[in-house]
């Protein structure tokens, strides 16, 4: 049951799955050692919902540097007049690297969010897409589905810390959501990432938290 101060504040679990783990096709640095914490966390029931979300691409997807002759991951390239950094292929549709990690229980939650399915566009953020070829950023339905049962807060944790969990945190402070990122319970693709993503969540006045802080 959710404690009284985490009753109208949900918990996003952002793309923690198999390809983001060491030896995994997109390995986030120390990407496993979050998964206890996380499971633990789940288990107390403390949050009055729980998301989960999940990289769900399909084959020759935009966003791997495969799809891009005489490109290799971790390039950037203009697409639709933003910047799009090629990934290896990850997360490919019904593969076992697209798994939530088996290390969680993943009973407790309310909504899974598969994003990045269209062949078209990247998706990072829980929230809405990244920029398509009409240059807007379709919506996913997570914000109306937590302003439907009263979640006024949430919570971030999970993968990777520099990119998926940023952008969702960045785009829940815009639409209104209070806003905190359990930093204890993510982890980045590389160390590097972490200075400048402390320093683009203190610019939009988003908290950085500790799990441990939950309790009581």
């Amino acid at each position: 049951m959710a404690t009284t101060h985490l009753s109208r504040a949900a918990l996003l679990v952002i793309d923690l799955q198999r390809d983001f783990m060491p030896g995994g096709a997109l390995a986030c640095h120390e990407g496993d050692t979050i998964v206890p914490g996380i499971d633990a966390l789940l288990r107390t029931r403390c949050f009055g919902h729980v998301v989960a979300t999940q990289d769900w691409h399909p084959p020759g997807h935009v966003s791997f540097a495969s799809s891009h002759p005489d490109r290799a991951p971790f390039e950037s390239i203009d697409l639709y007049d933003h910047p799009q950094t090629l990934w290896p292929d990850h997360c490919v549709q019904g593969t076992p690297g697209a798994a939530l990690h088996p290390g969680v229980d993943w009973s407790g939650v309310g909504m899974v969010i598969r994003k990045g399915n269209d062949p078209r566009v990247d998706s990072y953020s829980a929230f809405r897409e990244n920029h398509g070829p009409g240059g807007a950023r379709p919506s996913t339905g997570l914000a109306g589905w937590l302003r439907e049962r009263g979640v006024d807060t949430v919570y971030l944790c999970g993968l990777a810390r520099d990119v998926c969990v940023l952008w969702s945190a960045q785009d829940a402070a815009r639409l209104g959501f209070r806003t905190r990122v359990l930093w204890d319970l993510c982890r980045p693709v590389t160390p590097a990432g972490d200075e400048p993503t402390r320093a683009a969540l203190a610019r939009d006045g988003i908290a950085v938290a500790d799990a441990a802080a939950l309790a009581g």
